[in-house]
């Protein structure tokens, strides 16, 4: 049993000071998942990793809803899930009127605005939400890939898959939410 698995059953059991000390086990390694989400985040995105991490280690560690990690990758997943809700609240938040949501333009006048990145993650977080009813392991498999960073490797691991059969998934996956996402927009024509 790793020292994180053992913190994490630590947790589990209640003890206050093995939230403590599991922080630096995994810091860097959610910065630098965090890090890498919010590069793909629209530019004028106001989210630092650090904060990112922060919000996501607090509802992870300070909830008291009875989460249990049974390992590394199930932790890591979980804070994928926390990392997604944060970004989706982030954007949800962003994109109100009181925001300025509705008036965002670019500064160059002759620049094509395009769609607002935070829009598309907000069709993407309800295409999630439809897959997950549908198939909820691959819906998982995409928020350990696209939210966590995880390489299909990794989260075949997490998920106690073959590659191959994570492979399959992830394009299926991928399919679908494009399919999904696009959707709403051909309505619309």
């Amino acid at each position: 049993m790793t020292e994180i698995t053992q913190l994490l059953n630590a947790i589990d059991q209640g003890d206050g000071h093995a939230a403590a000390q599991l922080l630096p086990l995994v810091y860097e390694e959610l910065r630098r998942l965090a890090a890498a989400r919010l590069a793909a985040e629209p530019s004028g995105n106001t989210l630092q990793p650090t904060a990112l991490v922060h919000e996501a280690y607090l509802r992870l560690v300070g909830s008291s809803n009875g989460d249990r990690w049974d390992h590394r990758g199930h932790f890591f997943g979980a804070a994928a899930e926390a990392m997604r809700r944060i970004l989706i609240d982030n954007a949800r938040h962003k994109s109100t009127a009181r925001h300025g949501g509705a008036m965002r333009q670019a500064l160059d006048p002759d620049a094509t605005p395009a769609a607002e990145p935070r829009e598309d993650l907000l069709a993407l977080d309800e295409a999630l939400d439809r897959l997950e009813a549908e198939d909820p392991l691959k819906a998982k498999l995409v928020k350990l890939r696209y939210f966590a960073g995880l390489s299909l490797a990794e989260a075949a691991a997490t998920l106690d898959l073959s590659e191959r059969t994570a492979g399959r998934h992830w394009a299926f996956a991928r399919a679908w939410l494009r399919r999904a996402v696009e959707e709403p927009q051909e309505k619309e024509k």
